[in-house]
């Protein structure tokens, strides 16, 4: 894996996508951020792209969820799975 490639951006509406579905499950008010970002794995088997979800909703208030999979395939299916696991 070259960490120097450029990876294609990922689809701006599909990262709207997902932070409404983590605001509605999580019923976060619009001054939370929501953070999605998709990175390179570089851990034993790990994909080459993981997706990072971090939710800051207030000072201490911080929770991340990774997924191994890319932006493009994450589904409110597992924001749900995600966001019931915590």
């Amino acid at each position: 894996m070259n960490f120097f490639d450029p990876k294609p951006p990922a689809d701006r509406e599909k990262i709207l996508q997902i932070q409404s579905w983590v605001r509605d499950r999580m019923r976060l008010d619009e001054e939370s951020i929501v953070m999605v970002s998709e990175l390179r794995c570089s851990e034993p088997d790990c994909p080459p792209l993981e997706t990072v979800i971090a939710v800051l909703d207030g000072p201490r208030e911080r929770r991340q969820f990774k997924f191994h999979k890319t932006i493009a395939e994450i589904t409110s299916i597992d924001i749900d799975l995600a966001i019931s696991s915590v």
